[in-house]
């Protein structure tokens, strides 16, 4: 990223909305905003090869594994504005199963971007479904947006919920409900 390229356009940014971009609460926000930008885009560089790093292992176990809660943040790409909330990722293994702390290393890797949700879900999913071969993958995504919530309808308490369905999981009803079912009860 160009540092100073990105500096140059948020002290534009701030003049254009009326803002003195030499007052002192100012002064490094251009900076600032570039790091933010920065480490909140970070998935484009990074590699699932390599965040994988061979975590991928033999196993004859065949039942769901199930990933809930995981928190995660993003950026609307219609509106720069951050949506977070919840991911929770399932999987029933078909003789290999992945490193638990690689499957919220996947959903960062997507949700470090500029995104909407239902993409983000998706993508999330066929990333699981690509390196594991499993039976099938279910990914559920629970996000507040800020463009809803700060702007626009104004709707703090509303949730959107985007779900991802991959094999048996969107072929057998059983399963989709059991996934479902646990992930709505609280520990």
């Amino acid at each position: 990223m160009n540092y100073s390229k990105v500096e140059e356009c948020i002290k534009t940014i701030l003049e254009e909305i009326g803002e003195d971009s030499k007052r002192e609460g100012l002064l490094k926000t251009p900076s600032r905003v570039a790091k933010s930008f920065e480490f909140l885009t970070d998935g484009y560089s990074k590699n699932i090869d390599e965040i994988l790093n061979d975590a991928i292992f033999r196993e004859k176990y065949d039942e769901m594994v199930i990933v809930k809660d995981i928190d995660f943040y993003s950026l609307c790409e219609h509106h720069l504005l951050p949506f977070y909330g919840k991911i929770h990722i399932a999987y029933i293994p078909k003789g290999k199963i992945i490193g638990l702390s690689k499957i919220p290393r996947i959903v960062d890797v997507f949700a470090r971007r500029l995104q909407v949700q239902e993409r983000m879900t998706q993508e999330i999913a066929d990333t699981v479904e690509k390196y594991l071969l499993p039976r099938g993958v279910a990914v559920v995504a629970e996000g507040y947006h800020m463009c809803m919530m700060m702007r626009g309808v104004q709707k703090q308490n509303s949730i959107t919920t985007t779900s991802a369905m991959h094999g048996i999981f969107k072929s057998d009803a059983r399963t989709r409900s059991e996934f479902l079912d646990l992930i709505a009860k609280r520990i």
